[in-house]
């Protein structure tokens, strides 16, 4: 099964925006991401992630380097990017979200699935580890639209007190 993104918005409230700068940029990287087709999903997270360090590192000079570290550096990010008036809250879900999952999926040696948000009539991708089911994009569109109560950093301190130190790969 190929997965793609298409246009339906998986979170209520997302628009579409933007002309400056950044967005631009944005606007050509969403392109370029939405065009590919991926042979799986986590293919197609591992895709959006790695797009979300480029971007951080080139349009907001912060490191993100798939570890637990940088999670509040992503969590600066999405202060900045909450406050644009221009947000494309769909795009900018699925693409930091994309890098908080795989933050927590190579943590904890987890596999992308996609699976009904309990309480939802949708599924949306998430990170399977020891058997609990993680919403990074669900996260991510928390912080974005509720502000400072959802911050990152609490959440990964949840998950690592819920599941313990991270998997060990030889």
């Amino acid at each position: 099964m190929c997965h793609k993104w298409y246009s339906a918005s998986l979170f209520p409230g997302a628009t579409s925006g933007g002309n400056r700068g950044t967005l631009k940029h944005m606007g050509a990287l969403r392109s370029r991401l939405e065009s590919q087709t991926y042979p799986d999903l986590g293919t197609m997270m591992d895709g959006y992630a790695r797009a979300a360090v480029e971007l951080g590192s080139e349009s907001f000079q912060k490191e993100l380097d798939f570890t637990a570290d940088t999670v509040d550096n992503l969590d600066e990010i999405l202060v900045l990017v909450s406050e644009s008036p221009d947000l494309d809250l769909d795009f900018e879900v699925r693409l930091w979200g994309s890098y908080l999952g795989e933050v927590l999926r190579r943590r904890y040696n987890g596999s992308w699935q996609m699976t009904p948000y309990p309480g939802g009539a949708i599924a949306v991708p998430s990170v399977e580890v020891r058997g609990s089911h993680l919403f990074p994009l669900v996260k991510v569109y928390r912080r974005l639209t509720m502000g400072e109560e959802e911050d990152l950093g609490s959440f990964v301190a949840m998950v690592t007190e819920r599941l313990g130190s991270a998997a060990r790969v030889n």
